[in-house]
């Protein structure tokens, strides 16, 4: 292929600024919560992120992507015009960039699944044909839409109606949040291990049955429960510090549960969206490197995992204080206990949908999760501008992927075709 370098530096640029847009948009949201109830400071906050997220995408980013991104499109029509296909995704990952940037920018939590998605089907309609691009699965993820933040919001107003019973409306609410808060730290890591496992760990050469991944995630919840208690036993009540909010020696317990589940929630992100930069990234590399052959998989070596794994930190660290505001603490007034409640409800939601195969998106599934916290507060707690700015801009994410697509597909198809 002529121009195969430029290929690939292109693909490396586009993909480094796609984990950069993931890194701005997606991981503030994972870390909106915490930062937003007071649990760790903004700064704790990208240190948090920067580790578990690097690590997720590292660990669990998998080293063998179904490079036609999560098979939305038939590759079969392409044999003979593999540089297509190459423009196409060069497209794709810049369209999705550009978009995730200006989101950032105004502080709206989109999707990076649905603004890749968006663009990749966006060329496939256009620069291939609309036969090739498979709608069915197109379908099931506008269903996402609906389905994730409901499924988060029911199992978030759930969890924090129990903290509520079992905690805050009590005698002792002090001394029941010391009992019971491990039980909950046990929830996370569990599920948390759950994603992670079924997730991908196959290529680090651990491939395991459905029976040793409950095994090994339950052990894992009851460390990470033990190691918790410890820590929650030191905390002290002091008096003095509910004078001003009745609950402030209770949240101090959940601000331990807090930290625990912002770890959790960055590495399973890392480990479930590195794929949307570097998936397409994989794809180029793949064709140009074997000639212009399409694999319907393609290896993905480490250096592709280590630049989506950077990028991502990096866009944190730039920008990310911007969608962490919206997430944090435009949508509701969180505290320890409720941004807790968010959190796991978004972690499990997750897990389910890995288990079904419905590429849902993280974002969705959070904001979902923050909106069924507040509503267990009544729907005053919540501010309804910004909660339909948010809608609109997932509605916008998709066509705007698509359409900006469109444009850089035939601007490359003009400059190499």
């Amino acid at each position: 292929m002529e121009y195969a370098y430029i290929f690939i530096i292109l693909a490396c640029i586009f993909g480094f600024f796609m984990a950069w847009g993931i890194g701005a948009n997606d991981v503030a949201n994972a870390m909106g919560t915490s930062v937003g109830s007071g649990a760790v400071t903004i700064k704790h906050a990208i240190i948090i992120a920067a580790i578990f997220e690097f690590s997720g995408a590292l660990l669990a980013g998998g080293e063998v992507t179904q490079t036609i991104r999560k098979g939305m499109i038939d590759t079969t029509s392409l044999a003979a015009t593999p540089e297509l296909l190459v423009f196409g995704m060069l497209a794709a990952l810049l369209a999705a960039a550009v978009w995730l940037l200006v989101a950032s920018y105004y502080g709206w939590p989109v999707s990076t699944t649905h603004s890749i998605v968006g663009a990749i089907v966006g060329f496939a309609a256009v620069g291939i044909g609309m036969e090739a691009v498979m709608w069915g699965k197109v379908g099931t993820i506008a269903m996402s839409w609906i389905i994730s933040p409901l499924t988060a919001g029911v199992i978030a107003y759930v969890l924090f109606m129990s903290v509520q019973k079992l905690i805050i409306d009590t005698s002792d609410p002090f001394a029941n949040a010391k009992r019971y808060v491990p039980f909950y730290i046990f929830l996370v890591g569990f599920i948390i291990s759950l994603v992670t496992m079924f997730k991908g760990l196959k290529h680090v050469g651990l491939d395991l049955t459905t029976f040793q991944a409950y095994l090994f995630s339950v052990l894992i919840g009851i460390g990470m429960a033990l190691i918790s208690k410890y820590f929650i036993n030191r905390i002290k009540h002091e008096p003095a510090e509910d004078k001003d909010f009745h609950y402030t020696n209770v949240e101090k317990v959940f601000a331990v549960l807090m930290i625990v589940t912002a770890c959790a929630m960055a590495f399973a992100h890392g480990s479930n969206d590195v794929a949307n930069a570097v998936g397409p990234i994989a794809a180029v590399v793949g064709i140009v490197e074997s000639g212009g052959e399409i694999a319907a998989k393609s290896a993905l070596p480490i250096w592709i995992l280590l630049l989506g794994g950077i990028g991502i930190v990096v866009g944190l660290v730039t920008y990310g204080h911007r969608v962490i505001a919206t997430i944090g603490t435009n949508i509701t007034e969180l505290t320890p206990s409720r941004g807790f409640a968010a959190t796991l409800a978004a972690a499990t939601t997750v897990v389910v949908a890995s288990g079904t195969g419905m590429p849902i998106s993280t974002t969705h599934t959070l904001v979902g999760g923050v909106l069924g916290v507040g509503l267990a507060r009544g729907i005053g707690a919540l501010n309804m501008r910004i909660i339909r700015t948010i809608f609109m801009s997932w509605v916008i994410t998709l066509p705007a992927g698509a359409g900006l697509a469109i444009i850089f597909f035939f601007t490359l198809k003009g400059i190499f075709g």
